[in-house]
């Protein structure tokens, strides 16, 4: 390659990262067999940790398994790649800050090696984001490239993939040669369709940003009020308010879970009716797919969940744990291990205005919950009074 296209090249990689780096789009990006260059220029160019979250190579048979999951059919298709994507695409959902739009990279390439191959020097790319899948398959021609061209040639085509992603326009270089032979489609996804993606349990969870209130890339704690939210009403927004001043940094938001522990899931235009009510008062939601509160706290490590003492009595009763103590113990703390807390509100239990000083909490567990002063906040009444007397 002569000096002049090389300059031209490098210019334009840079150029691409740059507009990358500078777009709000955070990313995952898992890749097996090719495009390792892709990832040194990603993180060569300054900016890089406005852009990628994690970046993992399942280089050997046993780290690939452990990655999917599972055995896959065939390690270098279409299929592998469109599943390390939406992998990438969850785990990115998981690590990056609210309202950042997320985008899964899948890769897995068969290029030139030391040996000879009898099959088609290949490579499959795929990027997920919240409403589209983006699938690329190209067939190298045999022999014309060294393994080292060949990963240049694939890590270029992984960067214009992810530019496009990103929604950032990449100016149009041909990396392929006439004998080369390359296939590519998009689907896109309605929010319909996104939502029974996440009730169905392929995606992790949907954030709806409709606060004002800015969040930076580097702020990770969430300080989330779960609940159905049927409907959101002012003591809601209140408790969050107030929790989010004593937790003095984080992003608040709300949650929804898609799926009920003891009841059917909503349906998609249940979910969109609750959340008109957040695009309303201007409040972020999110929509997830796990009732359980350990389990949000895998979905959200570090975050601060705000309850209010009739929560507290579930949490720290064995009942809800098969009736066992140790079992009890042993999942609260893997959320304390996690970096969660519960801030706590007074609430009516039976009849009783309670607040976090009249349970017992185990002692182990003491740090992680803080309590709420009821001349703080205390709310007297719950959605479901309000569906009665409104008739609902």
């Amino acid at each position: 390659m002569s000096v002049e296209k090389t300059t031209m090249t490098d210019a334009w990689i840079r150029g691409v990262v740059e507009a990358i780096h500078s777009a709000p789009n955070q990313a995952v990006l898992y890749l097996a067999g090719g495009a390792s260059q892709a990832l040194g220029w990603l993180l060569s160019v300054p900016g890089a940790s406005n852009t990628v979250l994690e970046a993992v190579v399942p280089y050997s048979r046993m780290s690939f398994i452990q990655l999917l999951g599972k055995i896959p059919s065939q390690h270098c298709s279409q299929q592998t790649a469109e599943e390390l994507a939406l992998l990438a695409y969850n785990r990115g959902l998981k690590l990056s800050s609210p309202g950042y739009p997320v985008v899964g990279v899948g890769f897995t390439g068969s290029l030139a090696s030391s040996r000879p191959k009898f099959g088609d020097h290949r490579f499959h790319l795929s990027t997920r984001t919240s409403d589209r899948l983006s699938v690329s398959t190209v067939t190298l021609s045999k022999g014309l490239r060294t393994r080292e061209q060949e990963d240049t040639v694939s890590s270029r085509l992984l960067l214009k993939a992810i530019a496009n992603a990103c929604k950032v326009q990449a100016a149009s270089v041909s990396h392929l040669t006439e004998s080369d032979m390359s296939d590519e489609h998009e689907t896109h996804f309605s929010e319909d369709q996104e939502l029974e993606q996440l009730i169905d349990g392929k995606i992790c969870f949907k954030v709806y940003p409709f606060s004002s209130e800015t969040c930076t890339p580097t702020a990770e704690r969430k300080i989330i009020l779960s609940g159905s939210f049927n409907p959101l009403h002012d003591g809601h927004v209140k408790l969050l308010e107030v929790a989010t001043s004593f937790c003095g940094n984080g992003y608040p938001c709300f949650e929804i879970s898609a799926v009920n522990a003891d009841k059917p899931p909503l349906s998609v235009s249940q979910i969109k009716d609750r959340i008109k009510q957040f695009e309303k008062a201007g409040k972020t939601v999110i929509i997830s797919n796990q009732p359980y509160f350990y389990k949000k706290a895998e979905l959200f490590p570090g975050s601060a969940f705000v309850i209010g003492a009739d929560t507290v009595a579930r949490l720290i009763n064995p009942k809800y744990y098969d009736g066992d103590y140790g079992k009890m113990l042993e999942i609260l703390d893997g959320c304390k291990r996690i970096g969660c807390t519960f801030l706590v509100g007074g609430r009516n239990v039976d009849g009783v205005f309670k607040v976090l000083e009249d349970f017992e909490i185990p002692e182990t567990l003491k740090d992680m919950f803080v309590s709420i002063p009821a001349d703080r906040f205390r709310m007297d009444i719950s959605s479901t009074e309000i569906r009665k007397s409104g008739g609902l």
